[in-house]
């Protein structure tokens, strides 16, 4: 089961943990394979029958505070037999003195104990935080990824298609660059897909024929977003003149990306056709199903009604008769 590391908690700088490293350095490949952190409360008052293993363990205020009330014999057996389960690190809140033995123990048994000075509830916001970024599902994609009027869309298609050339005919217009090439997708709780980019290719797009542009440098911050959910999917694809391609929008396709299924619409690629104008128009239609209007069952709708409306004319014009 893949997990995070102590390393990687403790070097990470994103989430303002502000840890500091007391002891147990030789652990800290230790994983962490949950999200989920947890309070030692009933585990200070000596069971430890509900501690988890491979989970960020966090010491605060209320554990030590009671925890000083107990004799010396018993904090040493309690700190032992904690010390003892399978504890990925320890994390103590505003930084709270140590008890000298939990030092010694985490540093014997290789256990990363770490100390910050933030409060219980603010670690454990930032650190789920975390957590949940690094341990939630995650794939790549050939593709680009835009904000096109705040909607989150994934360009795919084949290579030399032109996905490249149509994000940056979308950044003229005034929409927002995400990531070229390589797409990080990422599945947060409950059912959202997050996008990025390589760190190293940032903000860089490939443009066959001009190379390799930056576009915050070209277009201004303005121009580009770390991250965006991804709301919906277009393919471009070759024009198949013997293919009969959905003129009404009565069949709606979805892309399955980390067991969530996307809206996707195939775009047909020709010469001439304006393929950012066409995906604008695609990204407002979004918006608007959002919202719960569709223009293609309205449509239906509307032409039902017409129809059974002539019919039902006819129908007393026979009886007339």
């Amino acid at each position: 089961m893949a997990g995070v590391s102590g390393e990687d908690l403790y070097d990470d700088r994103e989430h303002d943990l502000r840890l500091r490293l007391i002891a147990g350095a030789r652990g800290l490949k230790k994983k962490i394979r949950f999200s989920q952190v947890q309070k030692l409360g009933l585990a200070f008052a000596g069971y430890t029958g509900f501690v988890q293993p491979f989970r960020v363990q966090v010491i605060g205020n209320s554990e030590l505070s009671y925890f000083r009330t107990l004799s010396p014999k018993r904090r040493d057996g309690i700190i032992r037999n904690i010390c003892g389960l399978r504890v990925a690190c320890f994390v103590v809140t505003k930084n709270l003195e140590i008890p000298p033995l939990l030092i010694e123990e985490s540093q014997r048994r290789r256990i990363p104990l770490f100390q910050t000075e933030l409060s219980t509830p603010e670690l454990i916001e930032r650190i789920t935080k975390f957590l949940e970024d690094k341990l939630s599902p995650s794939t790549t994609v050939h593709g680009v990824l835009m904000d096109v009027f705040g909607v989150g869309v994934l360009i795919l298609g084949s290579s030399g298609i032109g996905k490249s050339e149509c994000a940056l005919d979308l950044i003229l217009r005034g929409h927002r660059f995400v990531a070229d090439d390589m797409v990080f997708l990422h599945r947060r709780p409950p059912h959202n897909i997050f996008g990025y980019g390589v760190d190293t290719v940032k903000y860089h797009m490939e443009i066959r024929g001009l190379g390799i542009i930056n576009v915050a440098r070209l277009f201004g911050v303005e121009a580009i977003r770390d991250r965006k959910i991804v709301d919906m999917v277009v393919e471009l694809v070759e024009w198949d003149s013997l293919k009969e391609y959905d003129r009404l929008g009565f069949e709606e396709e979805s892309y399955p990306v980390l067991d969530i299924l996307l809206p996707m619409v195939k775009i047909p690629v020709t010469p001439g056709r304006n393929l950012a104008s066409i995906i604008e128009v695609a990204a407002r239609n979004h918006l608007l199903k959002v919202m719960g209007y569709d223009p293609a069952k309205e449509f239906e709708k509307q032409l039902m009604t017409k129809m059974s409306g002539r019919k039902k004319k006819n129908t007393v014009g026979e009886v007339r008769e």
